[in-house]
C-alpha cells in the first residue's frame, strides 16, 4: 500500500528496543517537525484553502501526537533529549531541484512530506509487531494508523495541485531515490535512521 522500494530491515526494531530512549526523543522531535512543515505549508501557500484546512488540523494531531510522546518519556522515567539531525530527511531533501513555478514547489514539498508520513508508518508498524512492550506496541499501531492517513492526504493533494501524469512520474522516481539512501540507514536509533 505505501509503495516503498525498499522495507526496513526488521532487525532496526531490536536497535530501537534497545535505545528506547533515543527512538522516543527522535520520535518527538519527528512529530514537532511534522508539525512545523504543516505550519510552513500554511505560510507558503495560504491561497490554497482546502490545504490549509487541512493543515491547520495536521498542526493540532501532530502536537498531540508529540505530547503523548512526551508523557511516554516521562513515564519511563526519561528526559526529552535534544533534537539531531536527520540524515534521512536531510538526504531525501536534496532529490528535488530548488526554484521553479509556485505550483512546482508546492507539489515538492508534499510529495517529500507523503514518503516522510510513508516511511514513518512502515516503521511505525514493525514497532506496533516487534516490540516487546505491549503497551508501546499497541501506542505505535495508533499511530501507524495516523501515518498512513497523513501519507495519503500529502499525495492526493499533490496530485490535486499537480499535473497527475507529472506527479506520479515524480513521485515513482522519488520513491526509488529514497530506497537508495535506506540501503545506508537502519542502523541507528532513529526513526527514519
Amino acid at each position: 500500500m505505501l509503495g516503498l522500494k525498499l522495507p526496513t530491515d526488521p532487525r532496526w526494531v531490536n536497535i530501537a528496543e534497545m535505545n528506547l530512549e533515543e527512538i522516543l526523543t527522535d520520535h518527538a522531535f519527528c512529530e514537532q517537525k511534522a508539525a512545523s512543515t504543516a505550519i510552513s505549508l500554511i505560510v507558503s501557500f495560504p491561497e490554497y484553502t482546502e490545504l490549509v484546512q487541512e493543515m491547520t488540523a495536521l498542526v493540532e494531531e501532530e502536537m498531540s501526537h508529540f505530547k503523548m510522546v512526551h508523557d511516554l518519556i516521562l513515564e519511563n522515567g526519561y528526559v526529552l533529549g535534544r533534537d539531531r539531525k536527520d540524515e534521512y530527511v536531510h538526504q531525501l531533501l536534496t532529490f528535488f531541484p530548488k526554484g521553479g513555478s509556485r505550483t512546482t514547489q508546492l507539489v515538492h514539498r508534499l510529495l517529500y512530506a507523503a514518503l516522510i508520513e510513508a516511511r514513518s508508518c512502515e516503521r511505525f508498524r514493525l514497532l506496533s509487531e516487534h516490540l516487546s512492550n505491549k503497551k508501546l506496541a499497541k501506542f505505535y499501531k495508533k499511530l501507524m494508523i495516523s501515518e498512513a492517513h497523513h501519507y495519503t492526504m500529502f499525495l492526493k493533494f499533490a496530485r490535486h495541485y499537480g499535473n497527475r501524469l507529472e506527479v506520479d512520474q515524480k513521485w515513482e522516481s522519488l520513491l526509488k531515490f529514497e530506497a537508495k539512501i535506506m540501503k545506508k540507514l537502519g542502523t541507528s536509533q532513529s526513526i527514519h535512521g
